[in-house]
């Protein structure tokens, strides 16, 4: 071959292995913070990860409100996840953005073999004071009733007890053991013959069938009455991160607002904020 043939031919395989290369994968979207946000996260990030193959959203254990804001700020996490105590001009103060994507009823929850489906508040009370102790008063088994709580500080807990004041009493009764964390009280209510807990609705839904939520005099938490306004014991979901984010978390934030987000919301009892 000529030389001048053979240079051309060089130099076309190399500018074709060029064009070959595949492209270097998109960083994760790095996601940690309220332990009580993350199934719905996950379960976002999942669906993101199906619809666009090669991205990739990493999700955290669980970061408390100053760590989780360090975190951000850091730039050691991408997406913050809370449900309370934020403030949104002292975000933005720091180049920070709030995104509420969704709110989910707080429920008062129990093995749906006990065959209870609602209780009014003064009954509430009165199982966490210890003065109602059998499921049987209740219409349900000859089983006793063992109560439990989340710690002062943690969202399910406060939105429960601000929504049913007997219970800021009741519940700090003797017999009453307080869960940590809001996937424990999920296990704890599914495992423990008898328990009763407040919860928020993605765990009921995500149990199978196993936890019933139970109704109150409010009614039942349905994604209308949340939506409505009509059931009042609720909790926020919001996706903290950089006012000015990279563009592959601005794609998982789009993602998250889009119908298709809100189909996943939807899809894991909680009620989507557009």
């Amino acid at each position: 071959m000529p030389r001048r043939g053979w240079t051309i031919a060089v130099a076309g395989a190399l500018l074709g292995g060029c064009a070959r290369t595949p492209a270097a994968p998109a960083p994760a979207v790095r996601v940690d913070g309220s332990p009580g946000v993350m199934p719905l996260a996950a379960a976002l990030g999942l669906a993101y990860e199906a619809r666009h193959p090669g991205a990739r959203v990493a999700m955290g254990a669980g970061l408390g409100t100053f760590a989780r804001l360090a975190a951000l700020a850091e730039g050691r996490i991408d997406v913050a996840l809370a449900s309370q105590g934020v403030d949104a001009a002292a975000l933005a103060g720091q180049g920070l953005a709030a995104h509420e994507v969704a709110k989910a009823a707080v429920v008062f929850a129990a093995l749906a073999a006990v065959g209870v489906s609602g209780l009014t508040s003064r009954q509430l009370c009165d199982a966490y004071a210890g003065l109602l102790t059998s499921w049987r008063a209740l219409g349900g088994p000859a089983q006793p009733i063992a109560p439990r709580t989340r710690p002062p500080g943690e969202v399910d807990g406060d939105v429960a007890t601000a929504g049913v004041p007997c219970l800021r009493d009741a519940a700090s009764a003797g017999g009453v053991r307080a869960i940590e964390r809001p996937e424990a009280m999920a296990e704890e209510l599914a495992t423990t013959p008898g328990a009763l807990g407040m919860t928020s609705l993605p765990f009921v839904e995500r149990s199978g069938g196993r936890l019933r939520a139970l109704a109150r005099e409010a009614g039942a938490p349905t994604a209308d009455a949340v939506r409505a306004g009509r059931y009042p014991l609720v909790r926020r979901s919001l996706l903290l991160a950089r006012a000015a984010s990279p563009a592959h978390v601005a794609r998982f934030l789009a993602f998250v607002r889009s119908a298709e987000g809100a189909r996943v919301i939807a899809a894991g009892g909680a009620v989507p904020v557009r």
